[in-house]
């Protein structure tokens, strides 16, 4: 018996495989560029907020990080963000990083200038530190277009 299948089946299962594939290689939806994304609480209560000022793109790129310790603003700490790029070997690029310190605004509000160097998804891992003691970190997603 010869079944044809219909043009619109094959096309919602082409979609369905595209959608599966990305979402196995790890390309799940990256954290939007301009909510604010709510950190992972830490030891201690620590909780980090992370978010792009404007929408990521390739370049420099105005970055914001907010830190409470028990929902009272740490307005004493080092904040730095860490850019990363996972290797592409497929595409023979390497990883790629690069780092930035925040700078403290106010409020527990810290912002600085992260580079991307290419479009594409970057990893972020804020971490807060006071002293040479690490008080916490926590990882986030943007997506430079």
């Amino acid at each position: 018996m010869n079944r044809r299948i219909h043009p619109v089946s094959r096309s919602i299962a082409v979609s369905a495989a595209i959608v599966l594939l990305a979402a196995a290689c790890g390309q799940g939806p990256a954290t939007p560029a301009t909510a604010p994304t709510p950190g992972a609480a830490s030891a201690g209560g620590l909780t980090i907020g992370f978010k792009s000022i404007d929408p990521p793109t390739k370049g420099d790129n105005e970055v914001e990080a907010v830190v409470t310790q028990d929902g009272k603003p740490v307005t004493d700490a080092t904040v730095a963000a860490t850019f990363r790029m996972p290797a592409m070997p497929s595409m023979n690029m390497p990883e790629m990083h690069s780092s930035a310190t925040l700078e403290h605004q106010g409020a527990g509000r810290y912002v600085g200038t992260g580079a991307l160097v290419m479009n594409g998804t970057w990893n972020v891992t804020v971490t807060v530190s006071r002293g040479d003691a690490e008080l916490g970190s926590s990882r986030f997603t943007l997506l430079a277009k």
